[in-house]
Formats: structure tokens, C-alpha cells, sequence
């Protein structure tokens, strides 16, 4: 023991063991890693499962602000196209001399045999049977039956359907019949040699005081003529957009309605 004791004196002095401990230290270190590694491996696993976690809930929170913000943008495009039809309409009805009724679409018939559509304006709103219907573009129809809160409209592509117009560049009168197809009119009995071209607009010509003159109705798209046949084939175009209009104008004419058989 006091051999022990003076040899460690010795080495607080004089430090002879050093290289000693440094080569012990040394040699001990691969088992002190080997030791340590399970525990360094789990908190390195630890670690990053709670690292990949955050960034999976990070992601799926990103993800769903994103689709948030997609759907608040289509809402926008949605609001906007809207803004731009009410100024269209509100700038067309400004054109327009007769009172007016700013309506919404509710609903559309889905017989194929029929173009009739639902508006949200009805007896309480002052409408009234035989009311024309217009757009930002044209005319649309008519009123053909009244509820106190709805009303519904006839559109002039029915087949029952019937629009006194003329050439808007020579004031040829003609009538515009529906066909049932949301996009074409026929223009019938037509001489072969009637002054009519392809791009000539018909407008609403008044006879019969349904419709005030002077609205845009349709636009010709063909005229063919049959030397077999007395009349040439007229087909036009409505000027309204029947198919993407959701609001509507109801006009009030100054002059007494004459329904007509």
C-alpha cells in the first residue's frame, strides 16, 4: 500500500503515468463506442421519426392550405366573371328606354323539347305575362306564366316559339321560329332573290307590341337558295347567350301589351 501510495505521488509529480493512461484510453475507446452505440442509434432513430413526423404534418397542413386558397381563387374567378355580367347587363339595361327588372336564373327545363327556363321574379315583382326577357346581348323570350315569387320564360329558340325581327341593314321584315336547338333559328318563307347575306343582324321589328323595336335578336349564318324551291333556307344565330346567361333583364314596355293569339 505504501508502495502504492509513493508511486502515485510520484506520478502527481513528476507524471510518468501519462502515456500510460493516454494508451489505456486509447485501447478503451472502441469498447466505449460499442458500448454507447444502441443508445446513440436509438435517439439518432428518435430523432428523425419526430423530425419526419413534423414534416409529414407540416406538409398535410401546407397541402390543406393550399387547396383552401385554390378554392378561394376559383371563388374569385367565379365572383369576377359574375361582376363582369352584371356591368355588361347593368350598361345594357342603361341602353334600354323601357323600365327594366334585373332577374336570376333558377332553374332550366330539361326536356329536350322545350326551352323554358325558371326566373326568380314573379307577380310581387310586378311581372307579367308576355314580359320580354333579355341579356346583355338580346333578346331571350317571353314571359308565358306568373307565381307571386317566380315566373316562366319562353325562350325564342322553342319550337313554339315566334319573333317578329328585321334586317337591321335594309328593314326587310321576316319572322324568327324557334327550332329546339339552343344555337340556330329559321327564318322562313324567304324569296330566292331577297335582299338577305350571311352577318346580317335581325332585330325585333315591334309588330305586334310584344317586343319593343330595335332589340338585337339574331344574326344570319346561312342562306341557301333552291331554284327548285320558292323559298330560300335561312338559318340565324341568337344574339343572346341562352345557354350562359344567369341574369336577365324583365322590360316594362311603354305602350299597352296586345296578346296575340
Amino acid at each position: 500500500m505504501l508502495a502504492s501510495l509513493a508511486l502515485m505521488t510520484m506520478d502527481h509529480r513528476q507524471h510518468h503515468l501519462n502515456t500510460i493512461r493516454d494508451g489505456l484510453s486509447l485501447a478503451i475507446y472502441p469498447l466505449q463506442y460499442l458500448v454507447n452505440l444502441p443508445s446513440a442509434a436509438g435517439n439518432w432513430a428518435s430523432e428523425n421519426l419526430a423530425a419526419r413526423a413534423s414534416l409529414q404534418e407540416e406538409n398535410e397542413q401546407l397541402r390543406a392550405r393550399q387547396l383552401l386558397q385554390e378554392m378561394r381563387l376559383q371563388k374569385l374567378y367565379s365572383l369576377e366573371a359574375e361582376n363582369t355580367r352584371l356591368r355588361e347587363l347593368l350598361n345594357s339595361s342603361s341602353k334600354v328606354g323601357e323600365q327594366v327588372l334585373i332577374g336570376e336564373l333558377l332553374a332550366v327545363d330539361q326536356d329536350p323539347f322545350r326551352r323554358r327556363v325558371l326566373i326568380n321574379k314573379g307577380s310581387d315583382a310586378a311581372v307579367f305575362e308576355g314580359q320580354p326577357l333579355l341579356d346583355a346581348y338580346g333578346v331571350m323570350g317571353q314571359v308565358v306564366q306568373v307565381t307571386p315569387f317566380t315566373s316562366t320564360a319562353l325562350l325564342i329558340t322553342d319550337p313554339s316559339h315566334a319573333t317578329p325581327v328585321q334586317v337591321n341593314r335594309n328593314g326587310l321584315r321576316a319572322i324568327a321560329l324557334g327550332t329546339g336547338e339552343a344555337d340556330r333559328l329559321e327564318i322562313p318563307h324567304i324569296p330566292n332573290n331577297a335582299d338577305i347575306q350571311v352577318g346580317d343582324l335581325l332585330i325585333t321589328s315591334g309588330l305586334g307590341r310584344r317586343f319593343p323595336p330595335g332589340y338585337p335578336v339574331a344574326t344570319v349564318i346561312e342562306f341557301e337558295k333552291d331554284p327548285s324551291q320558292p323559298y330560300a333556307r335561312v338559318v340565324a344565330e341568337p344574339a343572346a347567350h341562352l345557354e350562359r346567361s344567369r341574369e336577365v333583364l324583365l322590360v316594362s314596355q311603354k305602350v299597352p301589351q296586345e296578346v296575340l293569339p
